[in-house]
């Protein structure tokens, strides 16, 4: 089954990547960065356009056997958010009580009061390590697949998140180095913060340096979710080939990835090709039976990128990836 996904033969995929797409043109005319806002809300985020192109994915001299074979792979246009979604913008999904006392209309939408929403969580997850301006951590995947759709509710906007090769092709920004900046890990400083910056805690988005494509922290603060599931021998399945964006379809609750490294991780974590997952250890303080749906209450180094494909799917193919049921983790 993976074998099929990892060689993109799946249609809908293709669409959910935006390999297809009538009105091309339209969007391509005006393929620059944009600020998307939430009008009633009085709430706005931007996105940066992240051109398609081929890139070497992976790392061969690596130590870590999940990040070989190094393969090319051809990538659609996107665009990308600037910064990882922080709690201002957040929050108004997780409390619908706090969402309506900030509209203007001091009321939701009907097509947004139906989006399903987090239960409240039983502590606070800011962790205490700040909220304005810092980054939405601890929810689980299908929490942030969820908050794509109440994105997409109120703007109207197909908003997902990235497949692991997009986020590495974003992260590398053209480069083949370790990271995007070079092999010296001493230049991390500029750019990340992780272990040895941090004091063991998030800071506010966009106080380093961006890569060349405008993405802040694309490297540390939190670790990103992508849309993957995680199998540690994904990569053999292009050996000798180009493959055309790539995804492996997650049909179990574990592991999905995430890219990018955290606060808490050292710089050889960082590298643009480095692959980590998700794992049950992330629930363990949860006392609910079956354990919640949204929250990894042990996973304050967890964020969210957004992505936007240049080409986005058909209605049909937006719905059903929003309406993906979660899997119970019991």
């Amino acid at each position: 089954m993976y074998k099929l996904l990892a060689l993109n033969k799946s249609y809908f995929f293709l669409l959910l990547i935006g390999a297809y797409f009538t009105n091309y043109h339209v969007y391509a005319q005006d393929f620059t960065s944009y600020e998307q806002k939430i009008e009633t809300l009085d709430l706005s985020f931007t996105m940066e356009p992240i051109p398609g192109g081929e890139f070497l994915m992976g790392n061969d001299k690596s130590s870590y056997e999940d990040e070989k074979p190094a393969h090319q792979v051809k990538i659609d246009s996107f665009y990308m958010s600037t910064y990882e979604v922080t709690w201002d913008l957040y929050e108004p999904f997780v409390y619908k009580d706090y969402e309506i006392e900030h509209s203007t209309e001091n009321t939701v939408p009907d097509n947004v009061d139906a989006v399903t929403r987090p239960t409240k969580p039983y502590l606070d997850m800011t962790f205490g390590m700040g909220k304005k301006g810092f980054p939405a951590v601890g929810m689980t995947q299908y929490n942030a697949i969820q908050f794509c759709k109440w994105l997409y509710e109120y703007t109207g906007v197909f908003y997902r998140l990235p497949t692991e090769a997009e986020w590495e092709y974003a992260s590398r920004a053209d480069s083949q180095t370790d990271y995007f900046f070079g092999d010296n890990p001493d230049n991390l400083e500029e750019y990340a913060w992780y272990e040895e910056n941090s004091d063991n805690q998030t800071s506010p988005v966009g106080e380093k340096k961006p890569n060349p494509f405008g993405l802040y922290d694309i490297l540390g603060n939190v670790a990103e979710w992508t849309y993957d599931q995680y199998i540690e021998d994904f990569y053999q399945n292009f050996t000798g080939e180009t493959a055309s964006n790539p995804v492996a379809e997650p049909k179990e609750l574990y592991p999905h990835v995430v890219r990018g490294g955290s606060f808490k991780d050292s710089a050889e974590d960082l590298t643009s090709a480095r692959r980590r997952y998700s794992e049950p250890s992330w629930k363990q303080m949860d006392p609910q039976i079956p354990k919640s749906n949204w929250w990894f209450p042990e996973a304050p180094f967890v964020g969210i990128r957004l992505v936007r494909p240049l080409n986005p799917p058909s209605d049909e193919e937006i719905s059903a990836y929003y309406s993906q049921e979660p899997i119970k983790d019991y």
